[in-house]
């Protein structure tokens, strides 16, 4: 009796063990590793804060979720990238929104946004109109990753709007519309080959972000800012592949979701720190100058910034422009 007793005993410590070592498998099997790419190298000043976002998404959804930051251009070219996300060779990536208007093209007016974080998100508003359009693409809008308005930079003085007209500029597909309704000539430079051609004079500026151009040796060659931030709602946007968003429970969707709400507002708070300080300490060390128009000035040059891409949006997608026109309040 006693003898049966024991290997009672020793066969329900088998069951259990058997139990807890099936359970532990299913929950490995049950946590999805994810590969993401970003457009620029994962060191750069504006991708600083997808590193935490990434921590926390890790962290906060161990055994659902792991995240894998795997690099930037040097893994897949940054006009590919989305393409790859669309089709799943990734599934996740902090892009912009304009380096796949191919794919969606009204996808880079969320530019022009003058709603803060929290008013995008109200139901109907501009983040469901975006989620909803990112959608037909196989993707699936998170939130936003850096804020960090654009400005222009030259390598002569200008006073006026006129001293532009002429000027090669280096360009991507963010503003080379604006520009050339500035009367500027865009030209377009690979992101590793711009020092070079502002060092040889191929181009006589740029536009960018204000964060990155110092540390690059750019403004070795353009000490003059145009100090007009424009599009200063940014288009970094985190997205996912759709079927993998799709495989995840509505508790877990709803539980990244909340991770990437609360995230925004200190990713912004994290950003007008290092602006700031970029701005006003670091560019008067090098000799950089800050260049104003006059108020009338002022106002052509962001008119411009603002119906050159509605213009775009407007030939290309004329339905989506008459609904998101209306749902941001132009």
């Amino acid at each position: 009796m006693k003898e049966g007793f024991k290997m009672k005993k020793i066969s329900i410590l088998i069951f259990t063990l058997l139990l807890i070592t099936v359970l532990s498998f299913s929950t490995v099997l049950a946590e999805m590793e994810l590969k993401g790419v970003s457009f620029v190298p994962k060191n750069h000043a504006i991708v600083a804060m997808c590193h935490t976002w990434l921590d926390k998404v890790n962290a906060e959804m161990k055994g659902v979720l792991k995240l894998n930051w795997v690099g930037g251009p040097e893994v897949i070219p940054p006009f590919d990238q989305a393409e790859a996300l669309r089709k799943g060779v990734i599934q996740f990536g902090f892009l912009p929104s304009a380096y796949y208007t191919g794919l969606l093209p009204d996808a880079d007016i969320i530019s022009l946004s003058t709603f803060d974080y929290k008013k995008e998100r109200e139901k109907g508003g501009v983040f469901d109109y975006f989620v909803e359009r990112h959608k037909t693409i196989n993707m699936m809008l998170l939130g936003t990753w850096c804020y960090d308005p654009f400005h222009l930079r030259v390598n002569k003085a200008v006073q006026k709007l006129d001293d532009l007209k002429g000027l090669k500029m280096r360009t991507s597909a963010k503003y080379d519309k604006m520009m050339l309704k500035l009367g500027m000539v865009p030209v377009t430079v690979q992101f590793g080959e711009t020092y070079t051609a502002l060092q040889r004079g191929v181009v006589d500026g740029f536009g960018w972000s204000v964060l990155g151009p110092r540390e690059w040796g750019w403004l070795e060659f353009a000490k003059y800012l145009i100090d007009i931030p424009f599009y200063t709602r940014q288009n970094t946007l985190i997205v996912m592949n759709l079927d993998v968003w799709n495989k995840l429970s509505k508790k877990d969707q709803d539980k990244l979701m909340n991770i990437t709400i609360k995230f925004e507002p200190e990713m912004k708070a994290y950003f007008e720190k290092k602006i700031e300080n970029e701005l006003n300490v670091e560019y008067p060390k090098i000799g950089i100058k800050k260049v104003k128009f006059s108020p009338e000035e002022t106002k052509k040059f962001l008119d411009a910034s603002v119906t050159s891409m509605w213009e775009d949006v407007e030939k290309k997608v004329p339905e989506q422009a008459k609904i998101i026109k209306k749902i941001m309040g132009y």
